[in-house]
Formats: structure tokens, sequence, C-alpha cells
């Protein structure tokens, strides 16, 4: 079992070298070095010397076999982006709705991996296995214009296909077994619907068949915010809940060792096959077969050969991030937890309440003690209370699961006795979602990355319990003294944060991809101008909320609408699910994109107070000025937008959403605009704002540029040599990053 542990961790270290160090050409020469070094290493002695060899050959394994996926799978793959071609494709699966229609996971005749095929809604209308006919324009899926993406490629899509005109649909072969697990994904979603309310409906279907396209958005935000967002997602959790319940229903072990691995496999089929999934089935079905053999299980073993399989089937699954965290989280309970238990548990006897609560606990940081630094580095957040929220929903999620499957399983054949089964299932539900909106109000239930002093603690944090498990002292006083010292530097980090942005005006040009997000602070007050992108893979409204928390804001004194594009308001809903908000100032009158219903609705959900701006109005706003200009052009939406002039003596900065040349002349003329010090670039660089005349009229000293990943060609080379010429500092966030820009009534600086 050793030298399997040995080399399946051998293997898994060698795809994640060759995913995130090595770059295309290297793989190949990388595993050449291992194989060498597992050749000298033959001299070794005894014991050393057969795990060397283990380790160095599995390391050149791993290496050869990400080099050699690439070249057969990828690299053909990408030789057609950019092709337009009539193709035939067989549905992998139930299609989705999309922005502009649906999308599905197919596959194609002659091409290496699966394809994320982009199409109309009549997608929507097919089953797994039905074909599709039709031209498509292929794009590579690993990097969308200027970005790299491994959201598909971890999935095992490495195209992605865009309709173009109508697709032929046709019969294929959706009529075999192979599609029986998506089909019965289709009838649990389907049966949830009837048995459960609206508000149980998401949940249910989330943790249940893994399809969390039904969770609304304040409840998702709740959950994440209350640390309860891993309950949504399918991994060991409800596999274990599953086992648990088959074995209590079949009551032997050989007989749950014998359906249990079939029964396994379905449910990750049903599921998806995600790669959390994915290990915690195969961790599952390990100990099972040891049953069956009559062989003792090993935890660490199970867990790299899980990873050694799942990295066989797809290296590029090693940056799937479900994945990182899904065996962080199982190497921190099979290392950290069982320590923990002894440690509170102790030689006394202990309640029943007592033991469970240390159970929780114990399982609970044992499953963070190694994707804390993952969940900051990748989501920004650290959830503070996401020990007590275990402790108080764990349970329910086994009620909410169990009861789930239960009654959906037995709706089936006598639909009142599955309704009857479902009731203890929604109550659960509902609780979790209650607790975690009561959890997510808690002042400082969560720090954010947006900090930029929390990285340091958190290394602090770690080399502070590393070194209280070095020494030798024993007792549980090293480990109290270690946690004291850790919150009391945490509550500084977060005063140290809050603290940077004590200047009379602070301005934050948040990185929000293709799109605009401007944080205003001055003397306590805060505002926001704009919160959107056009970057699905952007969260604005996170970012935002986070921003303003890391900055000591507790409640959002203004919102600014410049217009309503999607890529600046896509962010609003999610940001007031987030983020009490006094005020909304928007401009008046009809958008083309029928979002103003969308932006208001939520506003009045929420209870805030919207102002429809038609005339010049100054706000008070700490010890600066807000002046909010309304509509003066006429035409699309762009023209008929806010502008914002935000001031701190004789500091000024003016954004002016997405209005052309045009409109900034017709902005100049209405009214008296000062000199600036900075200007937010109109339209995200576009070579129609940010005219001559707007620049030689106000002056700024710098300009900054929110733009991401986009086909406009923002910003232009025009826009770029204009601002310049003026003699600007430019800072653009695709480059640079949130630009922060400060200012004092005596001196400004940037």
């Amino acid at each position: 079992m050793r030298r399997l542990a040995v080399f399946a961790g051998g293997f898994s270290l060698g795809v994640f070298l060759a995913q995130y160090l090595l770059g295309d050409g290297w793989p190949l020469l990388g595993g050449g070095i291992a194989l060498a070094l597992g050749l000298a290493s033959t001299g070794l002695p005894g014991m050393w010397r057969r795990r060397a060899v283990v380790l160095f050959a599995a390391l050149s394994l791993g290496l050869g076999w990400s080099w050699l996926y690439a070249r057969q799978v990828q690299r053909p793959a990408q030789a057609m982006a950019g092709r337009t071609e009539t193709v035939a494709a067989t549905l992998c699966g139930y299609a989705s709705k999309s922005d502009f229609g649906a999308r599905a996971v197919v596959r194609l005749e002659g091409v290496p991996g699966k394809v994320m095929l982009y199409a109309g809604e009549e997608l929507l209308d097919l089953v797994p296995g039905q074909t599709v006919a039709g031209q498509v324009r292929f794009q590579d899926a690993a990097r969308i214009r200027d970005e790299d993406i491994t959201t598909f490629t971890s999935k095992g899509v490495f195209l992605l296909a865009y309709g173009r005109g109508e697709l032929t649909l046709g019969e294929g072969t959706r009529h075999s077994l192979r599609w029986l697990p998506a089909w019965a994904g289709r009838a649990m979603r389907e049966q949830i619907q009837i048995l459960f309310p609206e508000d149980a409906v998401g949940f249910l279907t989330a943790i249940l068949t893994g399809d969390r396209s039904e969770v609304s958005g304040k409840a998702y935000t709740a959950l994440t915010e209350a640390g309860l967002n891993h309950i949504l997602a399918v991994s060991g959790m409800h596999c274990g809940f599953l086992m648990a319940l088959a074995g209590f229903l079949l009551q032997s072990r050989k007989l749950q060792a014998l359906l249990g691995i079939p029964l396994l496999a379905f449910y990750a089929a049903l599921t998806g096959g995600s790669p959390s999934v994915l290990r915690a089935c195969i961790m599952l079905s390990l100990p099972l077969l040891a049953i069956l053999a009559r062989r003792e299980n090993d935890g660490p073993t199970s867990l790299l050969a899980a990873l050694f399989l799942i990295l066989l089937a797809n290296p590029f699954a090693a940056a799937s991030v479900g994945l990182q965290l899904s065996f962080a989280a199982m190497a921190g309970i099979l290392w950290l937890t069982p320590r923990l238990w002894k440690g509170l548990t102790g030689e006394k006897k202990r309640g029943r309440a007592f033991r469970f609560l240390a159970a929780t606990f114990s399982a609970s940081m044992g499953a963070m003690v190694f994707t804390v630094p993952l969940a900051a580095y990748y989501f920004g957040a650290l959830v503070l209370i996401a020990p007590l929220s275990g402790a108080l929903c764990l349970w329910a999620a086994v009620w909410a699961f169990t009861g789930g499957l239960l009654s959906v399983t037995v709706s089936f054949f006598c639909l009142p006795l599955g309704a009857l089964l479902a009731l203890p299932a929604r109550l659960a539900a509902e609780y979790i979602l209650l607790a975690a909106g009561l959890l997510s109000k808690i002042p400082y239930h969560a720090v954010y990355t947006a900090n930029p002093y929390l990285k340091y603690w958190l290394v602090y944090a770690y080399v502070l319990f590393a070194a209280a498990c070095l020494v030798r002292r024993t007792g549980r006083r090293k480990y109290a003294l270690a946690s004291v010292l850790a919150a009391l530097t945490l509550a500084l980090t977060v005063r140290l944060g809050e603290a940077r942005y004590h200047s009379d005006l602070d301005v934050l040009v948040l990185d929000v991809g293709q799109g605009q997000s401007v944080v205003l602070a001055s003397g306590g007050a805060f505002a926001l101008v704009d919160c959107g992108s056009a970057n699905s893979w952007k969260d604005p409204g996170e970012t935002a909320a986070r921003q303003l928390a890391a900055m000591g804001c507790k409640r959002l004194d203004y919102l600014l609408l410049t217009h309503y594009d999607k890529d600046h308001v896509s962010g609003v809903t999610d940001l007031l699910d987030r983020l009490e908000v006094d005020t909304l100032l928007v401009p008046e009158g009809e958008d083309s994109a029928g979002l103003q219903g969308v932006v208001l609705s939520a506003a009045g959900e929420h209870g805030v107070n919207v102002r429809f701006l038609t005339s010049r109005e100054g706000l008070d706003f700490g010890r600066g000025t807000l002046t909010v200009f309304p509509p003066v052009g006429e035409g699309e939406d762009n023209e008929r937008g806010l502008a914002v002039l935000a001031s701190a003596g004789d500091n000024d900065l003016l954004i002016t959403g997405d209005m052309d040349a045009a409109t900034e002349a017709k902005l100049l003329e209405a009214y008296d605009l000062p000199d600036i010090e900075a200007l937010v670039a109109g339209h995200h660089g576009s070579k129609y704002a940010s005219s001559q005349a707007l620049l030689e009229a106000l002056r700024p000293e710098t300009a900054c540029i929110s733009v991401g990943s986009n086909p406009y060609g923002h910003p232009t080379e025009e826009t770029l040599l204009r601002l310049a010429r003026q003699g600007c500092d430019i800072y653009r966030t695709d480059l640079h990053g949130t630009v922060h820009l400060a200012w004092n009534q005596e001196e400004s600086h940037g």
C-alpha cells in the first residue's frame, strides 16, 4: 500500500508540475530528468532505494503523460480554433440556458475531447444521445481572447463551438442505457419541483443532483458568506450520506460492498462527474473493494489513488479548483481531525452533546486547515464564522440530503407518501438557508484579501501553529496561546486594512474585467459608481462588496449607475444581496436592454431609496462632495447616462460612463467643469470617448481605464496616444489590477 501511495503521489506531482510550472516543451525534458534521477537512486541503501525509484519513475510518467495528452488531445483541438465548419455532434447531457440561447457538452466526430456547443434554445428540447448537425465556428477553450481559462479544460472540454444559423436535429442513440444517469437526473429535478416549495427547490436540486442553476443569487450569496456553500457542491460529504443510507437500508457489509460500487458510479454520472465527486466515489469504493478482498484500507493511499485515476483520465483536471479544494479538505480530515478529536475528548467520558460538537468542530477544522489558503487565493475570502456555521448546519444537511433522496425516490411510486417524506428535508433546507442568512449578517463574519495585509497574516498564522506543533511541550496551552495571538493579530490586520483609506478622497477603480465599478470614499462616507462586467467569469457585485467591506464599509451611502448596459449594472443584484445600500441614483427613461426593471426590482426588494436624476445635484460626501450631472445627450443608452464629479478641496475626479465625444461636448457646454486631477476614461478606452476637446478643457493628470478581455479592441491605440500626449499617467485595470488613487486637501497622490 505504501508503494502504491508513493507511485500515485509521484505521478500526481508530475502532472501538477507540468500544469503549473513547465511550459509546452518542458514536461518531456522534465520527465527525462526524473527518469535519470530514478536510475541514479538505485545506488541508495535499502528501503530508500525502492521508494526513490518508484517516486522518480512515477514523476517521470506524470510529466510524460501530461506532455502526451496535450499533444494528442489538446493540440489537435486547438488547431481547429478559428475555423468555421459543418459538423455532426452528439449531446453528452441535457443543455442549459446561456446568455444568448443554450449550451451543451457534445462530442464531435473526429475531434478529441469534448466540445461546448453554443446555439439557440432549440438545444433545450434535446435529450442526451441525440445528434445535431450544422455550421459552427470553433474557439480555443483554454484561452478566450487575451485571458487564460481553465474552467473548460479542467472538465475535458478543449473547444468551444458557436452555431451559425439553424441546426438540423437528428435521432442518434438517445435510447441507449449509456444515458440512463442523465435521464434519472432530469427526472429527479422534475420531481423536486413537484415535492418542494420554491425556496427549497434550488437547494435540494443542488445537493441531490449537482445542478446549482436553480439556486437563487441571494441564497448562494448567504451560503457563501456563511462558509456553507460546500453543502451545495456534491462531494465526499454527499457520497458519504448516500453510502450511510445504503448501509442503513441493506444492513449487510458484504451486500453494501457489492451494490455500493455500482451505486456510487451511477451517482457520479448522474451528478455530472465533477472531480470532487469522482474523488469521493473512488475513495469510498476502495474500502468496499477491501471488504470484498478481505484487505485493510488505508486512507492516504485511497486519497492518492483517487487523484492518480482522475489525473490519468485528464491531466488538465489538476487546474480544477473543485478538485484542489476537495483533495485538500480530505487530506486535512485524514491528518488533523483524529488528532483534534483525541485532544478534545481525551480519556474521560463525555456527554453525547459534547461529543457531537467535538466531532463537528474537529471535522470542520480538519477540512479547513489546507483549504483556507486555497479559498483565500481563488475566492479572496477567509470565512471566520465557518466552524460555527458547520456546527449549526451540518446535521441539517444530513436530513436534507437523506430525506430529500428518500422522498424523491418514493414519490416515483407513490406521490402522496413521497410528499409526506419530503417534510423533514424541506424543514432542514429552510433551516440551513435561514441560518446562512443570519450568520452572513454578523459583522466580520468573513475577511477579504482586498485587504492586502491579510495574506501576510495567513502566513504568520500557519507559521505560528506549526511552531506550536513542533514545540515539545505537551498540553493544550501552547495551542490556546497560538489561537489568542492569531486572533489579536487578525484584529490588528483588519484595522490596518481599513486605515489605508483615510484620505479626504479615496478612489478605487476596481478590476472587474470588461466593465466598470468605481469605489469612492471620504470621511466614513462611501459611494459606488456602476457595478458591472461583460465577462461572465467575473463577479463585479462580489468584488465591489468585498472591497467595501475591507475598507470598513457597513452600509453604502450612494450607488450611482451611469446607464443600464450590462457591463455597468450586471453585478447590482449581487451587490444588494451582500451589502445594505441607502440611496440608488439612476438616469430617467427606459433602456434598450431591459435591465432597468431588473435593477429597480432588486432595489425595491432590499428597501433601497431610488432617485431619478433629471437635474444637476450636489451630494454631501464625508470631507468631500459628489456632483451628479443628468443626461445631456440623446439616442443610445451610452449618450443618455449620468456623469459624476468627485471632489475634495481642489482635487477632482470625473467619471463619464460610456459617453461619446459628441455627448462630452454637450456636457462641457452645459456645465462649468473644473480642471480635474483624474479621469476615468470613457467607454473603457474607446476611440470615440475621452475626446481631445474634453482633455484640453479639463487637463487631467491621471487617466484610469477600466477594461478587460473584449472583442472591440479597447483600449484603442488612438485613445492611449491621445491621453499620453495630454501628459496623463495611464493606469489600466487589465494590466495593473485595481487602481487606487488618494487625495487630501493639501496634496494629491495616486
